[in-house]
């Protein structure tokens, strides 16, 4: 793994960054670095692989994230990953919920930095991919200058590929997996710090990052921003992501954006799969521009009906269309 590999990523987010988001991620950038909801170790060993790992061949680069704390599951499911087709394997160290403090993973292994080594150690083995950590700069009462740089050194010992690290502290006890995502604040520092203790890794930021020129800000520190629900609630933004790396969008506009999306909403029409399972992902569309209200109620109240078809997208973008017209009329 390089720098350039993780100049730009869009976070890992439950219930959001599934295979049809990250295809229409993909319309509006090429080299944003992609990644899949976290999926448990167990959930890959013994559940519906397919339904839950696999993906389009056009979403590449695309990185799974697996949450799990004992290493020879986390080898096992590394490898049925890497043998559908990831370009990297990402362990979560950042989730703060309920449910993975009880399951030993997630974020309440920043106390646990020798388990996050050994599964390290145990996936670099299984795997020819590299493998990353996504984590928090501490937990709790801990202390972010000692907790981060101990997680760093114990990872890097065992050969991880590049740390992507949450400027902020989760705090499990006290606050929801929403307020986590807020209310800690944010320290870019320590990762700035972290940054030059260690040149040769690559090592990306996270947490609070909203604009194309906040990810140029970041970048003066870092090898890689990731970009979380500002990429999904407006996704627009990443329509300017390849510029970061001297490329021209691949498309030019939403609009365009949204006619290439077309033939993929149809294909998954065609197997059964609802117009709102997609649509939900492009409701942050048009954000600020006339018409994107109606857009967004349209969908919202057309596509989730049965038999809901691209003709209810296409009359959604009309929304959007005559309200632009309008206002160039006006003008």
């Amino acid at each position: 793994m390089t720098p350039q590999d993780i100049r730009f990523s869009v976070a890992p987010m439950m219930d959001w960054t599934d295979r049809h988001c990250r295809f229409f991620h993909r319309l509006l950038s090429r080299r944003a670095r992609l990644y899949t909801e976290m999926v448990t170790t167990g959930a890959v060993i013994h559940g519906p692989r397919e339904r839950l790992l696999g993906f389009s061949g056009e979403e590449h680069p695309l990185a799974v994230q697996l949450g799990g704390s004992d290493p020879r599951e986390l080898a096992q499911a590394a490898r049925i990953a890497e043998g559908f087709g990831y370009d990297e394997v990402n362990l979560n160290v950042g989730c703060p919920s309920d449910r993975v403090q009880d399951g030993r993973f997630g974020a309440c292994l920043m106390r646990e930095p020798d388990l996050v080594a050994e599964g390290v150690a145990a996936m670099k083995r299984a795997v020819s991919v590299p493998v990353t950590v996504k984590c928090r700069i501490g937990v709790d009462e801990q202390d972010p200058e000692e907790a981060l740089g101990r997680l760093a050194e114990t990872v890097i010992a065992a050969g991880v590929d590049g740390l992507v690290v949450h400027a902020r502290k989760a705090w499990l006890q006290g606050l929801s997996p929403k307020e986590n995502r807020d209310i800690p604040p944010l320290d870019y520092d320590r990762v700035h710090r972290l940054k030059r203790a260690h040149p040769g890794l690559p090592i990306a930021i996270n947490g609070g990052i909203k604009t194309i020129a906040d990810v140029r800000e970041q970048l003066a520190h870092v090898d890689g921003v990731m970009v979380g629900r500002a990429a999904y609630h407006d996704p627009e933004i990443l329509l300017g992501v390849d510029a970061l790396f001297g490329e021209a969008p691949p498309h030019a506009d939403a609009f365009a954006a949204l006619e290439a999306f077309e033939p993929y909403v149809a294909a998954r029409l065609a197997e059964g799969v609802r117009l709102a399972s997609m649509t939900r992902h492009i409701l942050g569309l048009f954000t600020g521009r006339p018409g994107a209200r109606a857009f967004r109620r349209h969908l919202a109240t057309e596509a989730v009906r049965p038999g809901a078809g691209l003709e209810t997208l296409s009359d959604a973008v009309a929304h959007v269309r005559r309200a632009g017209g309008a206002l160039e009329d006006a003008a």
